[in-house]
């Protein structure tokens, strides 16, 4: 009985909530719920100029750099390595032991004397059929061979002088006096002090917007002055690592600047002049694309976006929205698709 009692108790509180379900609606269908959200600011999206600018960092480099390294090995006899100093093309910089290559030279040129001389007689003898064409030939292949030689020898003494290649400064020398040097012995540093250059990279997608002659700006460290530069030259060739384009940029003036130095270099890489800007906040992340909450007819709809350059607060949209459309940018957290929508303020 007890059993009997239970189900039948059951049987009536299903019933009853089954029908608390229904909406009282025609034809018992479910009714909508009708939800506003007034707590709402909005954006009115309007057209305006747009610069894209790309911050991106670089080094400082010389617009000339030699380690410098000795020709030829042997002996350091003399050096002159002002550290840190201008020096002039052409300055000697350091000399290397030659004595046994000067001896070398005297002794070719006594034997080239003696070679003249018997090419002399010899040629007057052969207008006299004295001696035979072939003896005169050797003769004058003698001296030839003298001369050849001797030239060789003074190459091989300008080897042992190491003289600067340009005006510059010298960095920290390597070496000492009365060090015994060879072609792969480093010396010093030699970097011209007339210009600087820059080094930087910028992402494959601004690769067709750079343009040689292109002026830009950049920061050191410890300095609030913006430097000036010119776009002189590319890689011509996309980093396959990185994706990055390698630029190169002669600074105008370089004068307090070293080489080396980090820098922040900003540049202009396109005006748009009827770009769409709405501020940052209106963007609905999601998980593969981006939204925002369109007020449309009074009602919220959730519109599918995408985005291009960010700009101090604001945010480009290049597709899906058009001038005069009106965006949520607060309380979006309550608004629901096809919510009607009450403003507060819309900018």
């Amino acid at each position: 009985m007890r059993y009997f009692s239970f189900s039948f108790l059951s049987v009536f509180l299903l019933l009853s909530c089954g029908k608390t379900d229904q909406a009282p609606g025609a034809g018992g269908a479910p009714a909508k719920s009708s939800l506003t959200v007034n707590a709402v600011e909005g954006f009115v999206v309007k057209t305006s100029a747009l610069t894209e600018k790309v911050t991106a960092s670089g080094n400082l480099v010389p617009a000339e750099e030699t380690e410098l390294h000795p020709e030829a090995s042997g002996r350091v006899v003399s050096l002159n390595l002002p550290e840190g100093k201008s020096v002039k093309k052409g300055d000697l910089l350091l000399k290397v032991f030659d004595d046994d290559l000067k001896t070398q030279l005297r002794k070719l040129e006594t034997q080239l004397k003696q070679a003249e001389i018997t090419e002399q007689r010899l040629g007057e003898l052969l207008k006299v059929k004295g001696v035979s064409q072939q003896e005169y030939a050797l003769a004058v292949l003698q001296a030839q061979t003298f001369r050849a030689d001797m030239e060789l020898l003074r190459i091989n003494l300008t080897k042992t002088e190491l003289r600067a290649p340009y005006d510059g400064v010298l960095g920290l020398r390597r070496i000492s006096p009365g060090a015994y040097v060879t072609p792969a012995t480093p010396i010093t540093t030699l970097r011209s002090a007339s210009a600087l250059k820059l080094d930087f990279s910028v992402p494959e997608k601004y690769s067709q917007m750079l343009r040689i002659g292109q002026p830009i700006e950049f920061l050191v460290e410890g300095s609030t002055t913006p430097y000036r530069a010119t776009i002189q030259a590319t890689e011509q060739r996309i980093n396959e690592g990185s994706r990055d384009l390698m630029v190169r940029a002669q600074v105008n003036d370089g004068r307090g600047l070293l080489p080396g130095a980090f820098a922040e270099v900003s540049l202009a890489l396109g005006n748009k002049p009827q770009a769409l800007m709405i501020p940052n906040q209106a963007i609905i992340p999601q998980a593969r694309d981006k939204k925002v909450i369109l007020a449309k007819g009074g009602k919220a709809k959730f519109v599918t976006v995408k985005t291009g350059v960010r700009q101090a607060g604001l945010i480009e949209i290049t597709e899906c929205l058009q001038p005069g459309d009106t965006v949520c940018t607060t309380g979006m957290l309550f608004l629901r698709p096809d919510a009607q929508v009450n403003f507060s303020k819309i900018d």
